[in-house]
């Protein structure tokens, strides 16, 4: 081979002492909600942030979840193909706290870390948890309807479903804070259930609007679709403006329900927040840094008279497009 060959075949032969990028897979509840859109967001952002300050790609996010939050099955296949794609780290928020603990061992036995996100997982396995303190936001969220009651009335709890811990943790809190703190309250209903959808929630909201509405002061809903739900029923039903409503989560609707008055307020998490950790924290792990258990990403209470302050922003108007082109 002549001189002229060798420096061709050396050009072309690939870098072999070159870093592999870390495949981390963001597993979240659903794809739908604006909500899974801010984690999308966030995990984006971490990315991006740990490639600039590498100079090369250290890190790719592989983002994969079930279309509908109530498919546990597939959420259980989309984990058990990642081990055996054998990502290099799972970050995942779990359809249901007890579904989903077997598949996740399996990744860590298969020698994958997994940091869980939203919601918890029954198992002590999991290298961290990074999630709103979501029964302080239950609490939070009974004080301001009890506030907003004066400290009377009738009220309606709508939850989403069985098995999610981040809305039961978030039902209890909102009722430990009626029955302590409010006890003149009565309510109404607490064990309904909304299911995974806006347009479940809306029927399960009518259900319960047809049988109480006649002498219902206050509502509570316990995440984003139940509580869009609800708000197209209160429409419906008329009762718009009329009975004072607290949901959690936010997004477009849910905002401009805000607004204009249909809702009083918002118990709001940083999901963006949440999907940055999440992937930020899977890369300390990799490098062999030591993590905490756990890493709450805060909770806060919006209503329109607080709607534009700026600590709020992160919260109510995620920067989506910046990350999500």
């Amino acid at each position: 081979m002549n001189k002229l060959l060798v420096v061709i075949a050396l050009a072309a032969a690939p870098l072999l002492n070159a870093a592999e990028a870390y495949k981390i897979a963001v597993i979240p509840k659903g794809t739908t909600h604006e909500f899974w859109k801010s984690i999308n967001a966030g995990a984006v952002k971490a990315e991006r942030e740990i490639n600039a300050a590498a100079g090369h790609e250290a890190v790719k996010i592989i983002w994969k979840g079930p279309l509908k939050e109530d498919d546990r099955e597939q959420q259980v296949q989309v984990v058990e193909n990642f081990v055996g794609r054998k990502v290099n780290a799972i970050v995942i928020a779990p359809l249901d706290r007890r579904a989903l603990v077997a598949p996740v061992e399996g990744a860590i036995k298969a020698k994958i870390p997994v940091i869980v996100i939203d919601s918890g997982l029954e198992t002590k396995a999991i290298s961290s948890y990074v999630s709103t303190d979501n029964r302080e936001g239950g609490r939070i969220a009974g004080q301001q309807l009890g506030k907003l009651l004066g400290g009377k009335g009738n009220i309606i709890m709508l939850r989403l479903q069985v098995g999610s811990a981040s809305t039961e943790e978030r039902e209890e809190g909102f009722l430990e804070a009626i029955k302590k703190d409010f006890p003149a309250i009565k309510i109404l209903s607490s064990d309904q259930h909304a299911g995974a959808s806006r347009d479940t929630a809306k029927q399960a909201a009518e259900n319960l609007l047809n049988r109480f509405g006649k002498q219902l002061n206050g509502i509570f809903t316990s995440n984003e679709s139940a509580t869009a739900g609800m708000l197209l029923a209160v429409r419906d039903a008329g009762l718009a403006g009329k009975v004072k409503f607290v949901g959690f989560d936010s997004g477009e609707t849910l905002n401009a329900g805000l607004m204009s008055g249909h809702i009083d307020g918002l118990v709001v998490q940083n999901p963006m927040r949440m999907g940055y950790l999440g992937v930020k924290t899977a890369y300390a792990i990799l490098k062999g840094e030591k993590v905490p258990p756990m890493i709450d990403t805060g909770v806060g209470f919006v209503t329109k008279a607080n709607f534009n302050d700026p600590a709020m922003t992160e919260m109510v108007r995620p920067p989506l497009d910046k990350y999500l082109k």
